[in-house]
């Protein structure tokens, strides 16, 4: 079996092991005559600790590109992809771990016996899409009655119309993702500009990632 990794829209080095940590909410309670219960609640935030080793020498990129690219998300306050590709040895795609998820924090580590490369520890935490409300007060017409208050639901994330999303396969390019959705391949552009979170290159796209398309 083999792996591809992406974060951040880039190819980062396969990890030789992840952390995934999926979180519980239940409550235990005691009531009276009845003895413990547990109260079920919605589960919490899955959290993934990705440990990387960046070559020095012979990687595709520095170590410093990867740095940059992970300051960049934890400074962006901004939410990434992590996509973890799994294909059989004949080349079919079993199946991926893709993750709409927040740059937590990450840990650099320079340890002599491992040479020039650098390990990271990244913690990244999952994200969901959420809807708020907006309070109107609105003061009495008489001092002596209470004001008036107007609570307005504004449409929750999970119910706006979701945006079209094209996943990358092996061979993609921009020009041609564009002449199959929009009828010209010049208007690659468009995609690209949709997308300046995952594509530093429009000639330069990987699969597994996750586009926007307007």
């Amino acid at each position: 079996m083999s792996y591809s990794c992406y974060l951040g829209g880039m190819e980062v080095p396969t990890p030789a092991k992840l952390t995934v940590k999926v979180k519980g909410k239940n409550k235990t309670l005691i009531l009276l005559n009845e003895g413990e219960i547990n109260f079920l609640r919605s589960p919490g935030l899955t959290e993934i600790t990705v440990p990387l080793l960046l070559p020095m020498l012979g990687g595709s990129r520095s170590p410093s590109a990867y740095l940059d690219m992970l300051e960049d998300l934890k400074t962006g306050k901004g939410t990434t992809q992590f996509i973890l590709v799994r294909s059989s040895p004949d080349g079919r795609r079993l199946f991926d771990t893709n993750l709409t998820v927040s740059v937590e924090d990450y840990n650099i580590v320079e340890d002599a016996k491992k040479g020039l490369d650098v390990s990271v520890d990244v913690n990244l935490k999952q994200w969901r899409p959420y809807g708020t409300k907006t309070a109107t007060v609105e003061p009495p017409a008489e001092p002596s009655q209470p004001p008036t208050v107007t609570v307005e639901q504004e449409r929750e994330a999970s119910t706006a119309p979701a945006a079209k999303t094209y996943t990358v396969k092996k061979g993609d390019s921009l020009w041609a993702i564009a002449a199959k959705y929009y009828g010209k391949g010049s208007d690659y552009s468009k995609i690209a500009s949709a997308n300046t979170d995952k594509i530093s290159n429009p000639n330069l796209i990987y699969p597994g990632q996750v586009l926007t398309l307007p």
